[in-house]
Protein backbone atom coordinates (compact mmCIF):
# COMPACT_ATOMS: atom_id res chain seq x y z
CA UNK A 1 0.00 0.00 0.00
CA UNK A 2 1.52 3.76 -0.92
CA UNK A 3 2.34 5.69 1.97
CA UNK A 4 1.36 8.92 0.99
CA UNK A 5 3.06 10.75 3.20
CA UNK A 6 6.22 9.37 1.53
CA UNK A 7 4.62 10.71 -1.43
CA UNK A 8 4.57 14.42 -0.52
CA UNK A 9 6.83 16.47 -2.52
CA UNK A 10 9.29 18.57 -0.44
CA UNK A 11 11.18 20.44 -2.57
CA UNK A 12 11.51 21.33 -6.51
CA UNK A 13 14.18 23.33 -8.30
CA UNK A 14 14.54 24.88 -11.55
CA UNK A 15 17.93 24.35 -12.91
CA UNK A 16 19.10 25.70 -16.23
CA UNK A 17 22.39 24.28 -17.82
CA UNK A 18 24.30 26.78 -20.31
CA UNK A 19 25.76 23.49 -22.66
CA UNK A 20 27.47 26.23 -25.65
CA UNK A 21 26.96 30.17 -26.21
CA UNK A 22 23.72 29.63 -27.82
CA UNK A 23 21.96 26.76 -26.09
CA UNK A 24 20.49 26.37 -22.44
CA UNK A 25 19.14 23.19 -21.09
CA UNK A 26 16.31 23.20 -18.17
CA UNK A 27 15.38 20.89 -15.84
CA UNK A 28 12.76 19.90 -13.03
CA UNK A 29 13.94 18.36 -10.11
CA UNK A 30 11.65 17.36 -7.44
CA UNK A 31 12.31 15.82 -4.78
CA UNK A 32 9.90 13.60 -1.90
CA UNK A 33 9.54 12.77 1.84
CA UNK A 34 10.71 9.60 1.20
CA UNK A 35 14.14 11.23 -0.41
CA UNK A 36 13.34 10.43 -4.46
CA UNK A 37 14.85 12.65 -7.12
CA UNK A 38 12.19 13.26 -10.34
CA UNK A 39 13.20 15.13 -13.10
CA UNK A 40 11.54 16.23 -16.03
CA UNK A 41 13.23 18.75 -18.73
CA UNK A 42 11.80 22.33 -19.65
CA UNK A 43 13.87 23.94 -22.11
CA UNK A 44 12.55 26.12 -24.17
CA UNK A 45 15.35 28.26 -26.31
CA UNK A 46 15.74 31.84 -25.32
CA UNK A 47 12.70 31.77 -23.02
CA UNK A 48 14.79 31.01 -20.02
CA UNK A 49 14.04 34.19 -17.99
CA UNK A 50 10.83 33.49 -18.66
CA UNK A 51 10.80 29.99 -17.90
CA UNK A 52 12.49 30.72 -14.45
CA UNK A 53 9.68 33.61 -12.90
CA UNK A 54 6.84 30.79 -14.10
CA UNK A 55 8.84 28.45 -12.03
CA UNK A 56 8.99 29.92 -9.16
CA UNK A 57 5.57 30.00 -9.30
CA UNK A 58 5.03 26.52 -10.46
CA UNK A 59 7.16 25.48 -7.41
CA UNK A 60 5.08 27.30 -4.53
CA UNK A 61 2.08 25.94 -5.85
CA UNK A 62 3.28 22.19 -5.60
CA UNK A 63 5.05 21.65 -2.62
CA UNK A 64 3.17 19.90 -0.04
CA UNK A 65 1.18 18.06 -2.87
CA UNK A 66 1.57 14.82 -3.62
CA UNK A 67 2.77 12.95 -6.39
CA UNK A 68 -0.26 11.11 -6.77
CA UNK A 69 -2.40 14.12 -7.93
CA UNK A 70 0.04 13.68 -11.02
CA UNK A 71 -3.39 14.26 -13.07
CA UNK A 72 -4.32 17.37 -11.32
CA UNK A 73 -1.01 19.03 -10.63
CA UNK A 74 0.13 18.70 -14.74
CA UNK A 75 -3.53 19.54 -16.38
CA UNK A 76 -2.54 22.01 -18.55
CA UNK A 77 -5.13 24.29 -20.49
CA UNK A 78 -4.29 25.14 -24.19
CA UNK A 79 -5.80 28.43 -23.76
CA UNK A 80 -4.49 29.57 -20.68
CA UNK A 81 -2.69 32.76 -20.43
CA UNK A 82 0.92 31.27 -19.68
CA UNK A 83 1.39 29.98 -23.27
CA UNK A 84 3.91 27.41 -23.92
CA UNK A 85 6.12 28.95 -21.31
CA UNK A 86 3.72 27.83 -19.09
CA UNK A 87 2.68 24.32 -20.73
CA UNK A 88 6.32 23.72 -20.96
CA UNK A 89 6.70 23.70 -17.50
CA UNK A 90 3.59 21.47 -16.85
CA UNK A 91 5.34 18.91 -19.13
CA UNK A 92 8.89 19.28 -17.11
CA UNK A 93 6.50 18.40 -14.16
CA UNK A 94 4.59 15.79 -15.39
CA UNK A 95 7.89 13.95 -16.39
CA UNK A 96 9.42 14.11 -13.01
CA UNK A 97 6.13 12.49 -11.26
CA UNK A 98 6.18 9.73 -14.12
CA UNK A 99 9.60 9.48 -13.00
CA UNK A 100 9.06 8.93 -9.37
CA UNK A 101 5.94 6.96 -9.96
CA UNK A 102 7.74 4.47 -11.83
CA UNK A 103 11.14 4.62 -9.27
CA UNK A 104 8.25 3.93 -6.28
CA UNK A 105 7.03 0.98 -8.39
CA UNK A 106 10.20 -0.34 -8.92
CA UNK A 107 10.20 -0.22 -12.46
CA UNK A 108 11.72 1.34 -15.11
CA UNK A 109 9.47 4.36 -16.62
CA UNK A 110 8.38 2.23 -20.21
CA UNK A 111 7.31 -0.64 -18.34
CA UNK A 112 5.36 1.93 -16.19
CA UNK A 113 3.93 2.92 -19.41
CA UNK A 114 2.64 -0.11 -20.48
CA UNK A 115 5.61 -2.03 -21.97
CA UNK A 116 8.47 -1.58 -24.51
CA UNK A 117 7.18 -3.05 -28.26
CA UNK A 118 11.13 -3.11 -28.87
CA UNK A 119 14.34 -3.18 -26.82
CA UNK A 120 15.79 -0.36 -28.53
CA UNK A 121 14.54 2.80 -30.46
CA UNK A 122 15.74 3.98 -34.14
CA UNK A 123 16.90 7.09 -33.73
CA UNK A 124 17.50 10.43 -36.30
CA UNK A 125 20.66 12.58 -36.14
CA UNK A 126 19.68 16.16 -36.36
CA UNK A 127 23.04 17.47 -37.34
CA UNK A 128 22.11 21.48 -37.32
CA UNK A 129 23.55 22.52 -34.32
CA UNK A 130 26.60 20.50 -34.34
CA UNK A 131 27.36 21.61 -38.27
CA UNK A 132 29.34 24.69 -39.62
CA UNK A 133 26.70 26.54 -41.23
CA UNK A 134 27.96 26.41 -45.10
CA UNK A 135 27.13 23.69 -47.67
CA UNK A 136 30.89 21.74 -46.83
CA UNK A 137 29.87 22.12 -43.19
CA UNK A 138 26.93 20.50 -43.30
CA UNK A 139 27.91 17.60 -45.46
CA UNK A 140 31.04 16.84 -42.70
CA UNK A 141 28.07 16.55 -39.90
CA UNK A 142 26.14 14.74 -42.00
CA UNK A 143 29.29 12.33 -42.62
CA UNK A 144 30.50 12.03 -38.65
CA UNK A 145 26.36 11.11 -38.47
CA UNK A 146 26.51 8.24 -40.98
CA UNK A 147 30.10 7.11 -39.85
CA UNK A 148 28.65 7.06 -36.37
CA UNK A 149 25.66 4.71 -37.81
CA UNK A 150 22.53 6.60 -38.63
CA UNK A 151 20.87 6.23 -41.31
CA UNK A 152 18.73 8.88 -41.40
CA UNK A 153 20.07 12.66 -40.98
CA UNK A 154 18.00 15.94 -40.43
CA UNK A 155 19.39 19.48 -41.45
CA UNK A 156 17.42 23.05 -41.35
CA UNK A 157 19.28 24.67 -44.04
CA UNK A 158 17.45 27.92 -45.19
CA UNK A 159 18.23 30.27 -42.19
CA UNK A 160 18.01 33.60 -42.34
CA UNK A 161 15.33 33.12 -45.02
CA UNK A 162 11.25 34.27 -43.72
CA UNK A 163 9.25 34.74 -46.71
CA UNK A 164 7.79 37.68 -45.60
CA UNK A 165 11.07 39.76 -46.54
CA UNK A 166 11.60 37.65 -49.60
CA UNK A 167 11.71 40.70 -51.87
CA UNK A 168 15.36 41.74 -50.02
CA UNK A 169 17.52 40.73 -52.16
CA UNK A 170 19.37 38.99 -49.19
CA UNK A 171 16.61 36.45 -49.28
CA UNK A 172 16.84 35.06 -52.73
CA UNK A 173 20.73 34.67 -51.62
CA UNK A 174 19.94 32.84 -48.19
CA UNK A 175 17.59 30.51 -50.59
CA UNK A 176 19.67 30.03 -52.56
CA UNK A 177 22.39 28.80 -49.99
CA UNK A 178 19.52 26.30 -48.61
CA UNK A 179 19.29 24.37 -51.15
CA UNK A 180 23.43 24.11 -51.92
CA UNK A 181 23.32 23.14 -48.31
CA UNK A 182 20.79 20.45 -49.22
CA UNK A 183 22.51 19.41 -52.21
CA UNK A 184 26.05 18.65 -50.27
CA UNK A 185 24.32 16.95 -47.53
CA UNK A 186 23.06 14.29 -50.07
CA UNK A 187 25.85 13.97 -51.88
CA UNK A 188 27.90 13.18 -48.87
CA UNK A 189 25.56 11.03 -47.57
CA UNK A 190 24.47 9.03 -50.72
CA UNK A 191 21.23 7.75 -51.98
CA UNK A 192 20.73 5.13 -49.08
CA UNK A 193 20.50 7.37 -46.14
CA UNK A 194 17.15 9.09 -45.74
CA UNK A 195 16.96 13.08 -45.51
CA UNK A 196 14.99 14.96 -43.68
CA UNK A 197 14.80 19.05 -44.32
CA UNK A 198 13.24 21.06 -41.43
CA UNK A 199 12.02 24.48 -42.77
CA UNK A 200 11.02 26.15 -39.38
CA UNK A 201 7.62 27.39 -41.13
CA UNK A 202 9.62 29.70 -43.28
CA UNK A 203 7.61 29.74 -46.33
CA UNK A 204 4.57 31.05 -47.74
CA UNK A 205 1.96 28.37 -49.16
CA UNK A 206 3.25 29.15 -52.52
CA UNK A 207 6.73 29.40 -51.46
CA UNK A 208 6.60 26.01 -49.97
CA UNK A 209 4.99 24.32 -53.61
CA UNK A 210 7.69 26.12 -55.00
CA UNK A 211 10.26 24.20 -52.62
CA UNK A 212 9.02 20.77 -52.72
CA UNK A 213 9.85 21.49 -56.47
CA UNK A 214 13.11 22.56 -56.12
CA UNK A 215 13.77 20.14 -53.61
CA UNK A 216 12.48 17.25 -55.68
CA UNK A 217 16.12 15.96 -56.95
CA UNK A 218 17.75 15.45 -53.52
CA UNK A 219 14.90 12.71 -52.47
CA UNK A 220 13.61 13.66 -49.33
CA UNK A 221 12.43 11.31 -46.69
CA UNK A 222 10.11 13.99 -45.29
CA UNK A 223 9.90 18.03 -45.38
CA UNK A 224 9.17 19.30 -42.08
CA UNK A 225 6.87 22.45 -40.81
CA UNK A 226 7.30 24.05 -44.10
CA UNK A 227 4.66 27.08 -42.96
CA UNK A 228 2.52 28.20 -40.24
CA UNK A 229 0.58 25.47 -38.59
CA UNK A 230 -2.36 27.13 -38.55
CA UNK A 231 -3.02 27.24 -42.10
CA UNK A 232 -4.01 23.52 -42.42
CA UNK A 233 -5.66 24.02 -45.70
CA UNK A 234 -2.90 24.63 -47.42
CA UNK A 235 -0.48 22.47 -45.45
CA UNK A 236 -3.30 19.49 -46.55
CA UNK A 237 -2.31 20.95 -49.80
CA UNK A 238 1.34 20.65 -49.43
CA UNK A 239 0.98 17.43 -48.26
CA UNK A 240 -0.49 16.28 -51.38
CA UNK A 241 2.22 17.59 -53.81
CA UNK A 242 4.96 16.02 -51.13
CA UNK A 243 3.38 12.18 -51.23
CA UNK A 244 2.50 12.64 -55.20
CA UNK A 245 7.12 13.05 -54.68
CA UNK A 246 7.54 10.12 -52.40
CA UNK A 247 7.63 12.77 -49.49
CA UNK A 248 6.33 12.68 -46.61
CA UNK A 249 4.96 16.32 -44.62
CA UNK A 250 6.13 16.20 -40.88
CA UNK A 251 5.33 18.98 -38.03
CA UNK A 252 3.76 19.97 -34.98
CA UNK A 253 5.82 19.83 -32.57
CA UNK A 254 5.39 23.59 -30.69
CA UNK A 255 1.25 22.11 -29.99
CA UNK A 256 0.18 21.07 -26.34
CA UNK A 257 -2.71 18.75 -25.69
CA UNK A 258 -4.82 16.14 -27.80
CA UNK A 259 -6.95 19.21 -28.56
CA UNK A 260 -4.43 21.20 -30.52
CA UNK A 261 -3.50 17.82 -32.59
CA UNK A 262 -7.49 16.87 -33.49
CA UNK A 263 -7.90 19.34 -36.05
CA UNK A 264 -4.48 18.35 -37.84
CA UNK A 265 -5.73 14.80 -37.80
CA UNK A 266 -9.59 15.24 -38.90
CA UNK A 267 -7.96 17.68 -41.77
CA UNK A 268 -5.01 15.55 -42.98
CA UNK A 269 -2.19 17.41 -42.72
CA UNK A 270 0.48 15.58 -41.82
CA UNK A 271 2.26 11.99 -42.54
CA UNK A 272 4.05 12.49 -39.70
CA UNK A 273 2.99 14.23 -36.29
CA UNK A 274 6.29 15.40 -33.93
CA UNK A 275 4.58 15.95 -30.42
CA UNK A 276 7.45 17.05 -28.43
CA UNK A 277 7.15 15.68 -24.84
CA UNK A 278 8.51 18.65 -23.26
CA UNK A 279 5.81 20.85 -24.90
CA UNK A 280 2.65 18.19 -25.54
CA UNK A 281 1.85 17.97 -22.15
CA UNK A 282 3.84 14.71 -21.20
CA UNK A 283 3.75 11.49 -21.23
CA UNK A 284 -0.05 10.82 -21.37
CA UNK A 285 -0.95 13.59 -23.73
CA UNK A 286 1.49 11.65 -25.90
CA UNK A 287 -0.36 8.69 -25.67
CA UNK A 288 -3.69 10.42 -26.75
CA UNK A 289 -2.10 12.23 -29.57
CA UNK A 290 -0.31 8.82 -30.82
CA UNK A 291 -3.54 6.85 -30.24
CA UNK A 292 -5.51 9.50 -32.20
CA UNK A 293 -2.90 9.53 -34.74
CA UNK A 294 -2.71 5.93 -35.56
CA UNK A 295 -6.91 5.76 -35.73
CA UNK A 296 -5.94 8.02 -39.30
CA UNK A 297 -2.57 5.58 -40.11
CA UNK A 298 -0.41 8.78 -39.39
CA UNK A 299 3.19 8.07 -37.97
CA UNK A 300 4.87 10.16 -34.50
CA UNK A 301 8.43 10.95 -34.63
CA UNK A 302 8.61 12.94 -31.20
CA UNK A 303 10.50 15.95 -31.55
CA UNK A 304 13.59 15.84 -29.70
CA UNK A 305 16.41 18.13 -30.35
CA UNK A 306 17.56 19.61 -27.02
CA UNK A 307 19.05 17.53 -23.55
CA UNK A 308 19.81 14.35 -22.31
CA UNK A 309 16.24 14.34 -19.80
CA UNK A 310 13.79 15.04 -22.54
CA UNK A 311 15.92 12.71 -24.64
CA UNK A 312 15.65 9.59 -21.99
CA UNK A 313 11.89 10.47 -21.57
CA UNK A 314 11.23 10.43 -24.95
CA UNK A 315 12.87 7.21 -25.19
CA UNK A 316 10.58 5.52 -22.87
CA UNK A 317 7.26 7.54 -24.37
CA UNK A 318 8.59 6.11 -27.86
CA UNK A 319 9.30 2.45 -27.14
CA UNK A 320 5.69 1.90 -26.21
CA UNK A 321 4.06 3.76 -29.23
CA UNK A 322 3.12 1.56 -32.20
CA UNK A 323 3.61 3.96 -34.31
CA UNK A 324 6.12 5.84 -33.44
CA UNK A 325 8.95 6.37 -36.25
CA UNK A 326 12.43 7.25 -35.59
CA UNK A 327 13.10 9.63 -32.41
CA UNK A 328 15.10 12.62 -32.67
CA UNK A 329 18.47 13.23 -31.34
CA UNK A 330 20.50 16.11 -31.46
CA UNK A 331 23.51 15.07 -32.89
CA UNK A 332 27.44 16.96 -32.10
CA UNK A 333 26.14 20.11 -30.44
CA UNK A 334 28.06 19.17 -27.23
CA UNK A 335 29.70 16.59 -25.42
CA UNK A 336 27.54 17.44 -22.40
CA UNK A 337 24.62 15.45 -24.02
CA UNK A 338 27.16 12.30 -22.65
CA UNK A 339 28.24 13.57 -19.54
CA UNK A 340 25.34 15.31 -17.94
CA UNK A 341 23.39 12.41 -16.22
CA UNK A 342 24.76 9.56 -14.56
CA UNK A 343 23.36 5.90 -14.40
CA UNK A 344 22.56 4.81 -17.90
CA UNK A 345 24.85 5.40 -21.21
CA UNK A 346 23.51 8.19 -23.88
CA UNK A 347 25.57 6.86 -26.06
CA UNK A 348 24.36 6.14 -29.82
CA UNK A 349 24.57 2.47 -31.13
CA UNK A 350 24.38 1.96 -34.55
CA UNK A 351 21.53 4.23 -35.20
CA UNK A 352 19.72 3.37 -32.12
CA UNK A 353 18.99 4.38 -28.68
CA UNK A 354 18.98 1.81 -25.49
CA UNK A 355 16.03 1.74 -22.60
CA UNK A 356 17.53 2.14 -19.36
CA UNK A 357 16.70 -1.10 -17.33
CA UNK A 358 16.54 0.73 -13.98
CA UNK A 359 13.45 2.08 -12.09
CA UNK A 360 12.14 5.40 -13.59
CA UNK A 361 13.83 7.76 -15.98
CA UNK A 362 16.96 5.66 -15.47
CA UNK A 363 19.73 8.04 -14.72
CA UNK A 364 19.87 11.58 -12.58
CA UNK A 365 21.90 14.29 -12.59
CA UNK A 366 25.65 14.54 -11.58
CA UNK A 367 26.08 15.99 -8.21
CA UNK A 368 25.94 19.79 -8.44
CA UNK A 369 26.21 21.11 -12.25
CA UNK A 370 27.12 24.58 -12.60
CA UNK A 371 23.77 26.43 -13.50
CA UNK A 372 23.48 29.52 -15.94
CA UNK A 373 23.57 32.94 -15.29
CA UNK A 374 20.56 34.35 -17.14
CA UNK A 375 20.02 37.26 -17.87
CA UNK A 376 23.51 38.42 -19.57
CA UNK A 377 24.27 39.22 -23.30
CA UNK A 378 24.07 35.93 -25.37
CA UNK A 379 24.21 35.73 -29.26
CA UNK A 380 22.03 35.78 -31.73
CA UNK A 381 19.42 32.96 -31.26
CA UNK A 382 18.86 30.02 -33.46
CA UNK A 383 15.67 31.14 -34.84
CA UNK A 384 14.59 34.59 -35.93
CA UNK A 385 12.59 35.67 -32.64
CA UNK A 386 9.38 35.81 -35.11
CA UNK A 387 8.84 32.23 -36.10
CA UNK A 388 9.10 31.59 -32.19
Amino acid sequence: MTDHAACCITDAAFLPIQVTPRTTWCFLRVRTADGRVGLGECTLPDQENELRAAADSLIREIVGESTLERARLTRVLPHAPGGLVSQTLRSGLEQALWDLAAQAADLPLHALLGGALHPTVPLYANINRGAERTPAGFAAAATQAVVAGFRAVKLAPFDPFIWEDAAHPAMAAAYAEGLARVAATRAAVGSSIDLMVDAHWRFSAGGAAALLRDLEEFRLFWLECPLAEANHAEIRRLRSMANARGVRLAGAETLCGLARYRPLVEAGCYDVLMPDIKHCGGHAEMQHIAALAQTAGIEVAPHNPTGPVCHLHSLHAAAVLPNAGRLEVQFGESETFFTLLQGHSLAFSNGEGSLPPAPGLGAELREHPAQAELGGSRPPPWLDRRLG
